[in-house]
C-alpha cells in the first residue's frame, strides 16, 4: 500500500473510525529488509519509520515511509505521532536500540497507556535496569553507575576488598559498559588502575558491574500478553563472534530452570508484547546471573539462526508478538515445541587478526565441511581495518548448519584462530 494512498484514506474524516484503521496500520521503527519482507508476508498493512536517508529506496519500491532522526529529540517529536495516527498506525514494533523509547512512547500513546513509554526506558538505561532487576529479587552482580575516573578506581578497589585481595593479588576484573548502548558496544573489562586512566571523558557516565563467573548465553522470548509463547536458547561460544541455535544438550537440560527466570524477568519489567533478548551466566551448580536485557532484534544473526533451526521467521514473530490483537490460536499455530528442531545452526562474524589487509584466504577445507551452509566474506580494498564496534564491522559472516553441537562448537572454535584475512 503505497503512502500517499494511505494520507487520501486517513483525510476522510467521515469514515467510521473501526472502518477507517482496519485493518490498521504497523509502524516497523527502524529500517529492516527482514522486518519489511516479514510484514509483507503476513499481509499486515504497515509503515516503515526509517532514518532519512532510505526515503529514495522506499519511493522507489513502493514501501509507504516516514522518515526520521531518532537522535534528536525535540518539541518537534510528537509530530511523529500525529502523522503515525493520521496514516492509521496503532501498533509500533521497535527494530534497534535507538528505537527503543521511540516504540514505546507510540505505543503508550496508541493505546493510551503512559506506563508503556516508562517500561520501554528501562529497556534502555543499563543502570535502571540493574535496579529494577535488584529490586525484584533477580540476581544481579555488584554494579554501580560512573561520572568519572577516580568513581571506577574506586570501585575496582571495593569489589577487590570484598573479595579479599592483598597488595601483590592480581585483580579480578570488572567491567564498565555505556548505560544506553547496545550489546557489546563500549564494553570494557578493567584489571588494573592503569586500565582505568585509558578512560576518555567521553565515555561518562557509564555502568560498572563486577565480573560474573560461568557460561554465558542468551535468550530471545517472545512474549505476548505477559507470556513468554516461545523461548529460544542461543549457546555463545564467544560473545560478539560466534554463536549457535538451539544450545547444546548440556544447556538445553537447564531450560525449565532458564524458561523460569525469563519469565521472572518479564513478570518484574511488566513486559507484555514482542520480543526480549536478555543474557544470562550460569554456573555448574545452575546458579543463574541476570546480565542485561534488550527489547529488539538480537544481535549475530541470532534470528536469522532460529528461522534455520526451527524453520518460522523470527521477524513474523515478533510482529505477531508486539501486536494485542493476534490471538492465541495464531501463536499456537505459529511456533513449534522448542524439541523440534532441524539440527544446530551457527555463525562465525569474522574479523581480520591483522591491521592491514592485503587479501582474502577461505581454505578448501572449511568449504567442503559437511556442516558449511554459506559465507559473505568479502575481499575488501587494501587499507587499514576499522576499528571493531560492538557486534559491528565485522567483515562477513560464516554460516553453519548440522546435526551435532559438539562438532558445531568445534568448527566456531576452530575458525575464530583462522587468519582470513592477510
Amino acid at each position: 500500500m503505497e503512502l500517499d494512498q494511505l494520507e487520501r484514506e486517513s483525510s476522510t474524516q467521515e469514515t467510521d473510525l473501526k472502518e477507517k484503521t482496519k485493518p490498521y496500520l504497523t509502524a516497523l521503527i527502524g529500517w529492516s529488509l527482514p522486518a519489511i519482507e516479514a510484514a509483507t508476508r503476513l499481509n499486515r498493512p504497515f509503515v516503515v519509520v526509517g532514518p532519512p536517508d532510505f526515503e529514495s529506496y522506499a519511493e522507489k519500491h513502493d514501501i509507504a515511509f516516514v522518515g526520521w532522526d531518532f537522535h534528536k529529540l525535540n518539541e518537534g517529536s510528537d509530530l511523529l505521532y500525529k502523522k503515525l495516527k493520521a496514516l492509521g498506525a496503532e501498533l509500533a514494533v521497535p527494530l534497534y536500540e535507538e528505537c527503543v523509547e521511540w516504540a514505546g512512547a507510540l505505543n503508550a500513546r496508541f493505546r493510551e497507556e503512559p506506563r508503556i513509554f516508562n517500561r520501554s526506558l528501562l529497556l534502555r538505561d543499563k543502570g535502571m535496569m540493574k535496579r529494577k532487576a535488584q529490586i525484584a529479587g533477580i540476581k544481579v552482580g555488584v554494579f554501580e553507575e560512573a561520572r568519572s575516573i577516580e568513581d571506577v578506581k574506586w570501585f575496582l578497589k571495593r569489589v577487590n576488598e570484598a573479595l579479599l585481595k592483598i597488595d601483590g593479588d592480581v585483580y579480578d576484573p570488572i567491567h564498565v559498559k555505556p548505560l544506553d548502548k547496545a550489546g557489546s558496544v563500549g564494553h570494557l573489562a578493567i584489571n588494573t588502575v592503569e586500565d582505568v586512566e585509558k578512560l576518555q571523558d567521553q565515555d561518562f557516565p557509564l555502568l560498572m558491574e563486577s565480573h560474573l563467573d560461568g557460561q554465558e548465553f542468551s535468550c530471545e522470548a517472545f512474549v505476548h500478553k505477559g507470556k513468554v509463547r516461545f523461548l529460544n536458547i542461543t549457546e555463545y561460544i564467544r560473545l560478539g563472534y560466534s554463536n549457535f541455535v538451539p544450545a547444546s544438550p548440556s544447556l538445553e537440560e537447564k531450560r525449565p530452570l532458564i524458561e523460569k527466570a525469563v519469565q521472572q524477568l518479564v513478570d518484574a519489567f511488566e513486559i507484555e508484547y514482542g520480543v526480549i533478548h536478555p543474557e544470562y551466566f550460569i554456573t555448574p551448580d545452575g546458579t543463574l546471573h541476570f546480565g542485561e536485557v534488550a527489547a529488539r532484534v538480537p544481535g549475530g544473526h541470532i534470528f536469522d539462526l532460529i528461522e534455520k533451526a526451527y524453520g518460522f521467521s523470527a521477524y513474523e514473530a515478533q510482529i505477531l508478538c508486539s501486536d494485542p490483537n493476534t490471538t492465541n490460536e495464531e501463536l499456537e499455530l505459529f511456533f513449534p515445541n522448542p524439541s523440534d528442531f532441524e539440527g544446530y545452526a551457527g555463525c562465525l562474524m569474522v574479523h581480520p587478526h591483522t591491521d592491514y589487509v592485503k587479501e582474502l584466504n577461505i581454505p578448501e577445507e572449511l568449504e567442503e565441511h559437511p556442516f558449511f551452509e554459506k559465507h559473505d566474506l568479502f575481499t575488501p580494498p587494501q587499507g587499514k581495518v576499522a576499528e571493531r564496534i560492538g557486534f559491528g564491522n565485522h567483515y562477513g559472516t560464516i554460516f553453519f548448519h548440522g546435526d551435532d553441537s559438539e562438532e558445531m562448537r568445534r568448527l566456531l572454535q576452530l575458525y575464530e584462530e583462522y587468519n582470513f584475512y592477510r
